[in-house]
């Protein structure tokens, strides 16, 4: 999702966030090996072609995309870290509280970043709890105080009813069936609630296209 609002000099500023979303829930919890899911699923890996190739303009290679992955764990991982709540005293987490104790928090952006990295260019599996822990310590600022609580959170679930809950959010309230999916809305006053009509569109898109729906939304937050 893309947020404008207000700043100092007048030019709203973005701000994106990702919500998550599985392409396959049938996928076999440790998920499936790349070439094998494809076969099953399409017939082949084809229409990967077309996307490495666009990828790779943007520095996106998919240099090594071993593994199709249920992603479940990997948004549960996603919503741990950048949870507002976490607490620690000594790298180890202490409450689920509210209040700002200094912890400073990836963003959702940096979190799909280091998962995009190891799934399509180490060839890691992200469907694995310990693929998720070593990315959470080595890129997302998990200390090895927090690593058990991480992972009884991964091994047991928690948090999986409430990432299903946003998926089906999102496929009630935008029609999302499939990613990419884009949310474009302004802030408003900047308290995080969007005025005015949210701007929804599927498929990846030209810059232009988003330039085009900011300068909009900054005209009428205006």
């Amino acid at each position: 999702m893309f947020q404008s609002s207000p700043s100092d000099n007048g030019k709203p500023p973005i701000s994106v966030e990702w919500k998550p979303y599985i392409i396959d829930p049938n996928t076999k919890n440790d998920g499936e090996e790349f070439e094998a899911y494809n076969v099953r699923r399409w017939g082949s890996s084809g229409w990967t072609h077309g996307l490495k190739r666009s990828g790779r303009k943007v520095g996106a290679n998919f240099a090594n995309w071993q593994t199709w992955p249920n992603t479940l764990r990997a948004h549960q991982l996603i919503a741990y870290v950048t949870d507002p709540r976490r607490r620690r005293v000594g790298g180890a987490i202490i409450a689920q509280g509210g209040g700002d104790d200094g912890l400073s928090l990836p963003s959702t952006s940096e979190c799909n970043s280091a998962i995009f990295e190891s799934m399509y260019e180490r060839g890691a599996n992200v469907s694995s709890v310990e693929t998720l822990i070593d990315i959470a310590t080595r890129e997302l600022g998990v200390t090895e105080g927090e690593v058990s609580d991480l992972r009884s959170h991964l091994e047991n679930n928690v948090g999986a009813k409430d990432v299903m809950k946003e998926i089906q959010l999102g496929r009630r309230r935008y029609g999302i069936k499939g990613v990419p999916f884009f949310v474009v809305e302004s802030s408003g006053d900047g308290d995080g609630a969007g005025s005015g009509r949210p701007y929804g569109f599927s498929g990846a898109q030209d810059p232009s296209a988003f330039v085009e729906i900011f300068e909009e939304l900054a005209g009428s937050s205006s």
